[in-house]
């Protein structure tokens, strides 16, 4: 499973404190089939758990996933900030991961290299979640 995060999702992780291992940790939950929310598609919604809290109060995530393939983080919100996100941005993500997912290797080589795309390295997820 190959994990990416986009400029804006890693700006936000950063600003917020996640960590890559907290993302790896939550698409090896999706892969055990612990999925908060499937909305078709290829789009995960996916509760991230602040820094020694739970995760009813923490972080939103939207995820385009490949089951056993791809995830890309996408958008990320604080559950105080925002419930939910609404109808066209649903539809803007389910159209976003038909072109992600239509990548060739050598075409998302190429966002990573130019910073459009970054991948998330390692394969511990339950390993320095506060790295």
């Amino acid at each position: 499973m190959r994990i990416f995060k986009n400029k804006w999702f890693a700006k936000f992780a950063r600003k917020e404190g996640i960590s890559d291992a907290r993302l790896r940790e939550a698409v090896s939950e999706i892969e055990s089939g612990r999925i908060d929310a499937d909305y078709g598609g290829g789009v995960i919604k996916q509760r991230i758990a602040r820094t020694n809290e739970g995760k009813s109060g923490g972080y939103r995530s939207v995820i385009l996933y490949q089951r056993g393939n791809k995830a890309f983080f996408v958008y990320g919100f604080a559950k105080s900030e925002r419930d939910n996100i609404d109808e066209d941005e649903e539809r803007g993500f389910k159209d976003l991961a038909k072109v992600t997912f239509s990548f060739s290797e050598e075409e998302l080589a190429k966002l990573v290299e130019r910073g459009v795309y970054k991948e998330i390295k390692g394969d511990d997820p339950k390993k320095n979640l506060q790295e």
